[in-house]
């Protein structure tokens, strides 16, 4: 059975990934975005430095890595209302600029915001194409998306999926249009993301959402 939403996890990250993903016809497209030296850069690799980027057991140089930025890849997606931007890091101009980039370059184009810090939504009040979604990684961070979601209804909710249960998905539902949860990149994984009855979910396998996978 299909999800919903099917989100290629950082399939934004890579143009060559981009087009497949959407040739694949994935719902939405995750993208990594993060503000460095007044550049929107699109990676999801972490920055350590000037000169290095990170992740886990890599360490790279970053003259040795392609990065493109948030324009580029606006202008790939060629107006496609498929895109989710993962806001990353804690700048706090990140958001005010994303904001401008969408407001300058495709402002009547539907975007999905995602973040963990939920205050950089506010940079998108004015940009009713953008679809918000509050992100939760953490037990704490649950806590608080639970909290929230009572009293202050959000398009959508994204929560990792090891702190999830059915009951909590019916519960984020009251609040959230679509909630959405990862990783999902096995066999096993898609198992358990049915079985909460999740309306989206995130992966960087799009065969295991093909119905006759």
């Amino acid at each position: 059975m299909r999800p919903r939403l099917v989100v290629a996890h950082r399939a934004g990250n890579d143009l060559g990934a981009l087009r497949a993903a959407l040739d694949a016809g994935a719902d939405l497209i995750e993208a990594d975005v993060h503000a460095f030296r007044g550049r929107l850069e699109v990676r999801h690799l972490k920055s350590l430095g000037p000169r290095w980027l990170w992740e886990r057991d890599e360490l790279l140089l970053r003259r040795d890595i392609e990065l493109y930025e948030l324009p580029e890849l606006v202008e790939a997606m060629g107006g496609e209302p498929r895109l989710l931007l993962d806001l990353k890091g804690i700048h706090p101009r990140l958001a005010g600029r994303v904001a401008a980039v969408l407001r300058d370059t495709c402002p009547d184009t539907v975007v999905t915001v995602c973040t963990q810090h939920w205050w950089m939504l506010r940079a998108f009040r004015e940009l009713p194409s953008v679809r918000p979604v509050l992100s939760a990684g953490s037990r704490r961070g649950l806590r608080r998306l639970r909290s929230r979601l009572r009293s202050r209804p959000a398009y959508g909710a994204c929560v990792h999926r090891r702190l999830l249960t059915p009951e909590l998905v019916t519960e984020l539902r009251r609040g959230a249009e679509v909630v959405l949860t990862w990783p999902v990149d096995n066999e096993d994984d898609l198992v358990k993301a049915h079985a909460l009855g999740v309306d989206g979910m995130i992966g960087k396998d799009l065969r295991l959402f093909d119905p006759e996978h």
